[in-house]
C-alpha cells in the first residue's frame, strides 16, 4: 500500500549488489509509476528511467528541453513506487559542474539509486541519432568529478555515459571511459556500440560495471542477455520498451474508437477492472478506512461486463 518498504539507502545498496553480482541485471524503463509497480512484479532487478521518456511523456523531443525539477519530480514518483533500485538518466547534468553537483543531491533527495551522465553538449540529441557532439575531455571529466564529490550517500551510484563512439570511433570510446573511471566513475554506459566486440572493447578498457542499452530503432542489434554476459555486461536496459509498446496499443484503440464508434472489440486487449485493481492494491487501502475499499472485487481474469 502507498509507496515502497524500502528505504532509498537500502535500494541504493542493493543495486551495488546487483552490479557486483557477476550476472547481467535487466533494468526495463518505466514510463509511469504504475508501470514500475508491474517491472517488479514480473520479477525484474531493477527500474530504468529514461530521460527520452520523461521528455516525450511531456510531449517533447529528448534534445535537452527538460529541466532539473521536472527529472527529479518525476523521477521520484515512479521509484517510491517499488521497492526496485531505480536508476535515471541525468542528460548532461543540466549544466556546469555546480548545477551538476545540485542535480546529485536533488535526485538523492528523489530517492534514486544512481544517475548516469553524459558527454554531449547541451542541447543534446538522442543517442541513436546521427550528427552528436561531444565534450572535450576536460570538461567531461569535471561533469564526473562535481557528480563525484556532491553526492552524500557513497552507494549513490555515478554512471557515466559516453557518446564519443559515434563521433571518434571506439578506440576513442576506451579513452573516454578511462578518463571518466580515473574521474570517479562507478560504472560506465558506452552509448550505441554497433556490436559485441564494441562492448568487449570497453570491458576490455575499464574495471568498473558497464551497461548496454537496448533500444530499439537504434545502432545497436538487440542482443540477447546471454550474449551480453559473454561479453563482460553487468546491466542492461530497455529504456522506450513499455512507452511505445504502450502508445502503440493505445493508436490502435483510438483509431478503432473512430473507425467503429465503439471500443469493444479491443475490450478482451485490456487489463481487467480487477487486474488493475490488484496492481494499485486497492484491497490493502481497506485496512485504513472501510470506507473506501467496501466491496469485493471481481476475478482477476474473469472478462464480464462487471470486471471491465
Amino acid at each position: 500500500m502507498l509507496y515502497s518498504k524500502v528505504t532509498p539507502e537500502q535500494k541504493r545498496r542493493r543495486l551495488r549488489e546487483l552490479l557486483d553480482s557477476g550476472t547481467v541485471q535487466q533494468f526495463p524503463g518505466a514510463f509511469n509509476p504504475l508501470s514500475a509497480r508491474l517491472i517488479e512484479e514480473k520479477g525484474f532487478a531493477g527500474v530504468y528511467i529514461s530521460g527520452a521518456v520523461l521528455a516525450n511523456d511531456l510531449g517533447l523531443p529528448d534534445i535537452g528541453l527538460t529541466t532539473l525539477t521536472e527529472v527529479a519530480t518525476r523521477a521520484g514518483q515512479i521509484a517510491r513506487m517499488t521497492d526496485l533500485p531505480s536508476l535515471v538518466d541525468a542528460d548532461t547534468g543540466f549544466g556546469e559542474p555546480m548545477n551538476v553537483a545540485r542535480t546529485i543531491q536533488e535526485l538523492e533527495n528523489a530517492g534514486l539509486a544512481g544517475c548516469h551522465i553524459e558527454d554531449q553538449f547541451n542541447p543534446k540529441r538522442c543517442g541513436h541519432l546521427d550528427g552528436k557532439n561531444v565534450v572535450d575531455i576536460d570538461t567531461a571529466t569535471k561533469r564526473i568529478r562535481a557528480a563525484a564529490d556532491a553526492r552524500r550517500d557513497p552507494n549513490f551510484l555515478i554512471m557515466a555515459r559516453t557518446d564519443i563512439r559515434a563521433v571518434e570511433g571506439i578506440q576513442a570510446a576506451q579513452d573516454r571511459a578511462k578518463a571518466l573511471v580515473d574521474a570517479g566513475a562507478d560504472a560506465i554506459f558506452p552509448e550505441a556500440m554497433r556490436d559485441l566486440s564494441e562492448f568487449q572493447a570497453i570491458r576490455d578498457a575499464v574495471d568498473v560495471p558497464i551497461l548496454a542499452n537496448m533500444t530499439e530503432f537504434g545502432k545497436s542489434e538487440l542482443f540477447t542477455v546471454d550474449q551480453l554476459q559473454g561479453v563482460g555486461v553487468n546491466m542492461v536496459i530497455y529504456p522506450v520498451t513499455l512507452l511505445r509498446i504502450a502508445m502503440r496499443a493505445a493508436e490502435q484503440t483510438l483509431e478503432t474508437l473512430k473507425r467503429l464508434g465503439t471500443q469493444e472489440v479491443r475490450v478482451g486487449e485490456m487489463l481487467t477492472r480487477a487486474r488493475l485493481y490488484a496492481l494499485v492494491d486497492y484491497e490493502a487501502y481497506n485496512q485504513f478506512d472501510t470506507g473506501i475499499f467496501n466491496f469485493e472485487v471481481p476475478s482477476l481474469f474473469t472478462m464480464t461486463k462487471e470486471s471491465r
